[in-house]
């Protein structure tokens, strides 16, 4: 009998024994293409013995130092190898140990500048409906993610939601999609005004929608009208790239295709690449300066934040995936999936949106294509998909309530960067079997 407590109290999952590049083995010698990277973390595949060799050196020198006391050598190559690559003014990287604790870290770093700054008043956040920031109270306060709030709603900070923007579901007929990034982008600022600009501390989006929606992209110019609105009333723009960041959608960070750039970015997941759990926020000089010339102290801190091992496989993955030519290969290898998948599944009844970007795509599943209804949930599509993928040797990572919350199935795909042109064709197939089985 097992003591672990797991996320679901009837599952009976098998054992995780060996990994080897883009697979993983169970106890039994089965292999399983990991089509998701798990959720979007394994980015350099399961076996780089680069990244492994890193760790192991790190351990021969020291685990870990608490950051109270000591700095260390790949925590400081580490932020200076991220702010080298960072978008507009990011200069300072403050660590973590994973998406939820970076995110956690941002808002109370948001907060804590506008008190240095001497305006106690900012106390609100704006987000959009229909995302996910993390599942710390604060982070999956911010979050629109409804299904995984409702329970722990009486507990969480209160946050305006806005529209997400996802042109499959909400582009009306006649408007382009500029046009349509322009409305729902401009809801941020009827939003701002309606609570009083002096409260609000910031908005707070992911550049490219994970698990939520299934790798939505932005429309065009739909990221620049939020940075003007943001830049207008004074309001920090925290852009949440824990999954679709560090070369996943094919930019090692995912707001450099929008032509912007964050006052705050929270990433992890793919920093690690699965070896060690680490995660940061970095944020502006602007935003470090007022806390310098202010208390001199960020009143929050984790144990493990900085931890030197950690620090060291994030040092030796980022080196990959800039000099190693990794993010490069994320946007080559993305554009092969894209096709495979709109070759396998572009006329599909069932299958209405095809997108993403890098490796990073999603397909959203409806019962009727021609009018994007979606299935009943009580059929659980997206449960029956995942098992059927599974059972076939693919780890995809499904989803349910796409539109809403509650209706709609999605599809989400997060190869390791390293797959092949032939791993393509087997990720492909092996979904066209799980949906040949669920669907028809």
């Amino acid at each position: 009998m097992s003591h672990v407590f797991p996320r679901h109290t009837k599952s009976n999952l098998p054992l995780a024994a060996k990994g080897d590049g883009a697979y993983i083995l169970d106890a039994n010698g089965k292999r399983y293409l990991d089509g998701s990277g798990g959720a979007a973390v394994s980015c350099l595949g399961h076996s780089d013995a680069d990244v492994i060799a890193a760790i192991k050196e790190q351990l021969d020198r020291i685990a870990f130092a608490h950051t109270s006391f000591f700095t260390s050598e790949p925590a400081e190559r580490l932020a200076d190898r991220l702010i080298a690559h960072a978008p507009g003014s990011l200069d300072r990287v403050y660590f973590t140990s994973g998406g939820s604790e970076a995110v956690e870290s941002a808002l109370k770093m948001a907060r804590q500048y506008f008190l240095e700054k001497g305006e106690p008043k900012r106390a609100r956040f704006i987000a959009r409906r229909q995302s996910y920031h993390g599942n710390t109270l604060g982070a999956l306060g911010t979050g629109g993610n409804a299904w995984r709030r409702a329970q722990f709603e009486p507990l969480m900070v209160e946050t305006s939601h806005i529209a997400p923007c996802h042109e499959y579901r909400w582009r009306e007929e006649g408007e382009t999609s500029e046009d349509y990034g322009l409305r729902v982008a401009n809801e941020l600022e009827e939003e701002i005004l309606r609570l009083g600009p002096e409260t609000v501390i910031g908005f707070v989006a992911e550049p490219v929608v994970g698990a939520t929606m299934g790798a939505v992209p932005p429309v065009p110019g739909y990221f620049k009208r939020i940075r003007e609105i943001c830049d207008k009333y004074g309001i920090l723009l925290i852009l949440d790239e824990v999954m679709c960041g560090m070369g996943r959608t094919g930019t090692l960070f995912a707001c450099e295709q929008d032509g912007i750039a964050p006052d705050i970015v929270t990433i992890a997941k793919g920093l690690g690449a699965g070896y060690q759990p680490i995660g940061a926020a970095l944020c502006t000089a602007e935003i470090y300066d007022a806390f310098v010339q202010g208390s001199g102290f960020f009143q929050h801190g984790h144990t493990y934040i900085g931890h030197p091992t950690a620090t060291a496989a994030g040092d030796a993955v980022v080196k990959k995936l800039t000099e190693g030519g990794m993010v490069a290969r994320a946007a080559q290898q993305g554009e092969k999936l894209d096709a495979a998948l709109r070759e396998a599944f572009g006329a599909h009844p069932h299958i209405g949106d095809i997108r993403g970007r890098g490796m990073f795509r999603g397909l959203e599943i409806v019962e009727d294509r021609a009018t994007k209804a979606p299935f009943d949930p009580a059929r659980a599509i997206h449960k029956k998909l995942k098992a059927a993928s599974f059972e076939a040797g693919l780890i995809c990572y499904p989803m349910g309530g796409t539109i809403d919350g509650q209706t709609g199935d999605h599809i989400l795909l997060a190869p390791p960067f390293i797959i092949s042109d032939d791993q393509i064709g087997e990720l492909v197939d092996k979904l066209g079997t799980a949906v040949r089985t669920v669907l028809g």
